[in-house]
């Protein structure tokens, strides 16, 4: 029997998105943060960031054709994302051998395994990440040190490292942590990706002016931690630092912005929204603050992946034309 096309009664609405363009989108609104950490990080940038994407397509290309025999789908931008993202989650001195097994993690672990693009509970870049955090503990929170007088230094694996803003939250080296004004720009170790708020917040104008995402997760999860954080640096101020510290240091605003707003694993609702942005803030907070690792975005952010069913399943978006 042929298969037939069924077309509905009109009318017929189309929104003018598609995957592509939005996966193209994001990718543009992360330019700025991408050429923040060329600056800062030079050569050992580039190199990760390429060989973050190279790994990412090639092992969905391999995995499609060969082991689920379909057609490859690598036009439409989701591994080219996957990969950006993945690299901006990692230290730019990772050796290649490392990245390509974040890689084959985020795509055939994170992505393929539960049927491709659409059907995945937990966000790619995110279980690389993690597994790559788990299994290479020490190479992952070694960072480089960013240099500020040296537009593109030519360093790589042999740059020189030093502790973070987090870490350094974390000894109670508070007198140490450096000054807003060079958190805001990137002049402080972390991710290559992560260290520039304000490339990041220049991304995330970006894409809610083209309707790409809309305001709901990152406001909630920033808002949430600048709430608790603000509480405990007044209860505590000589352990606690101050909440704008948290808002610009460590994978806070690359996860809110970028990660977080994940349309496949993050809720359809604005109110599932809410409630997943807060639990994510919540969790984040509270890792930051009690946890033996310093940094608890990831982990949250993969938390509330796997919550996400739940919350759709009771704050379901309106119908087309509910009230």
């Amino acid at each position: 029997m042929e298969n037939k096309l069924i077309v509905s009664p009109s009318p017929h609405i189309h929104g003018g998105d598609s995957i592509s363009k939005n996966m193209y989108g994001v990718l543009i609104a992360l330019v700025p943060a991408f050429l923040v950490s060329l600056y800062f990080f030079g050569l050992g940038a580039l190199i990760v960031t390429v060989a973050s994407v190279f790994f990412c397509v090639l092992f969905e290309y391999l995995i499609q054709k060969f082991l689920m025999k379909k057609e490859p789908t690598l036009y439409d931008g989701s591994a080219i994302l996957t990969g950006v993202l993945l690299a901006f989650n990692l230290p730019s001195n990772l050796p290649i051998w490392i990245i390509a097994i974040g890689a084959l993690a985020a795509i055939g672990i994170g992505k393929m395994s539960f049927g491709g693009l659409g059907n995945n509970i937990f966000n790619p870049a995110l279980t690389g990440r993690i597994f790559l955090l788990i299994s290479f503990p020490a190479q992952m929170t070694t960072w480089p040190i960013v240099d500020a007088l040296n537009a593109f230094p030519m360093t790589y694996t042999d740059a020189t490292t030093g502790a973070t803003v987090l870490s350094l939250m974390n000894e109670g080296a508070l007198d140490k942590l450096p000054a807003v004004s060079d958190m805001l720009v990137g002049n402080m170790g972390g991710s290559l990706g992560e260290v520039s708020a304000l490339a990041l917040i220049l991304g995330l104008f970006y894409m809610l002016w083209k309707k790409i995402i809309t305001w709901h997760i990152p406001v909630s999860v920033l808002a949430t931690v600048f709430v608790f954080t603000g509480i405990m640096h007044l209860i505590n101020p000589a352990q606690y630092a101050d909440p704008f510290v948290h808002l610009l240091s460590g994978g806070l605003m690359l996860g809110a912005i970028f990660m977080a707003t994940d349309y496949v694993t993050s809720p359809m609702s604005k109110s599932g929204m809410l409630v997943y942005g807060v639990g994510i803030g919540i969790l984040t907070t509270v890792i930051r603050l009690f946890g033996s690792y310093p940094e608890g975005m990831s982990f949250a952010i993969f938390i509330m992946n796997g919550v996400t069913p739940l919350i759709n399943s009771y704050m379901k978006p309106k119908h087309f034309g509910g009230k």
